[in-house]
């Protein structure tokens, strides 16, 4: 195990492009930290800035106690597995494992050991002889990862492992992950463009954005104080309500007015919102804190909408409506609903669970982060 600290990272392509900018992240020893964020946003290139595959134009990289800005890629200790699994398809799933530590020129016995040993731990020891074109995608990928373990890596550098794989491989590779970590304690970086991955597997989540670090915490904490719009719009299944308003303070009571709704806010936003009065602004709102049932002391918040889509998903049901001004709301609702499609409906919402952004895609959420 060991600690990894990206110092003020900066890495540009072509003279121009950005890919990372002031990147600053440090990863605990141990720690199974998830960057995560849409495709382009840079969070690829910093795990091959990690891994020595790409060098950055400023900034320091520390693996451990050791600068590794001139260190190879061979030489880092840490070990990577790519998207695309990367097995010889010549050579069996044993030889696959073994390759690392051949080119190391271990033991022949401590090579069959130790490949003998992670086979096991990942449940793969019937499939040592099969050749890569005999195994399912799962399999290819539990054999990518036992290459990677055999090495005993101080790292494990995963770069979107389970995009190759079927909705019910990645949810089962997803505990088998998890269950892997908790065993080996090794510090694990992985990326990944899926929130749910984010969510489910790390124990810290760096979230990203056009090369720059949005938010960086634990996987609730970011879900329910999201430091700004685009973090709070690209974590939650189904996203986040946003709805256009102003802010109005008048009598010592404070609204959001929106097109046709006035919303009546709690006192204890006066302070972070006085700076706001008139202001437009956006109130964002999560789906299962919106109800066709009035929330206690909270009667007169509703806002109108007309159904569009009503999505049952086993659980419950997703049911998507448009405002008068256009924008797509979301309620998620019982199994059972009897909402229809095209029913004007009046929907209740939780002000204690509300947040307010500042106008911009990157908006500063001022419920929470108003320094």
């Amino acid at each position: 195990m060991t600690r990894i600290l990206l110092e003020n990272i900066t890495k540009i392509f072509d003279g121009e492009t950005a890919a990372v900018s002031d990147f600053t992240l440090e990863i605990p020893e141990g720690c199974f930290m998830v960057i995560v964020g849409p495709s382009g946003c840079g969070k690829t290139t910093t795990l091959r800035l990690i891994a020595g595959l790409e060098q950055p134009d400023s900034g320091n990289i520390y693996i451990g106690d050791t600068l590794a800005n001139e260190t190879a890629a061979k030489n880092r200790d840490v070990a990577m597995v790519f998207q695309n699994y990367v097995l010889y398809p010549h050579m069996t799933a044993f030889q696959n494992m073994a390759f690392a530590l051949k080119m190391r020129k271990f033991p022949g016995k401590y090579i069959k050991e130790r490949v003998r040993e992670t086979a096991k731990l990942l449940g793969i020891e019937d499939l040592l002889r099969r050749k890569p074109h005999a195994l399912s995608g799962g399999q290819r990928q539990r054999v990518a990862l036992g290459k990677a373990i055999v090495r005993k890596p101080s790292a494990f550098l995963l770069d979107e492992p389970l995009s190759n794989l079927d909705a019910k491989m990645r949810l089962a590779m997803r505990t088998e992950l998890k269950t892997l970590h908790q065993k080996l304690k090794t510090t694990t970086v992985y990326v990944t463009h899926d929130q749910v991955e984010a969510m489910t597997l790390g124990e810290r989540v760096c979230v990203m954005y056009n090369g720059k670090i949005m938010q960086t915490g634990k996987p609730m904490e970011i879900y329910e104080k999201p430091v700004n719009r685009f973090v709070a719009g690209f974590f939650g299944t189904p996203p986040m309500n946003f709805i256009d308003g102003k802010v109005k303070i008048d009598n010592s009571k404070i609204h959001f007015v929106t097109h046709d709704n006035t919303i009546i806010l709690p006192q204890s936003l006066m302070t972070c919102l006085n700076g706001y009065q008139g202001k437009e602004m956006i109130l964002g709102i999560r789906p299962e804190n919106v109800s066709q049932i009035p929330y206690a002391n909270q009667e007169d918040n509703t806002l109108t909408a007309i159904v569009e889509i009503v999505e049952p998903v086993g659980n419950k049901t997703d049911v998507y409506l448009r405002n008068s001004s256009g924008e797509r709301l979301i309620l998620c609702t019982i199994p059972y609903t009897d909402l229809r499609v095209n029913q004007t409906v009046k929907i209740h919402i939780d002000i204690n669970k509300i947040h307010i952004f500042e106008p911009d895609q990157t908006g500063k959420n001022v419920i929470f982060y108003n320094d």
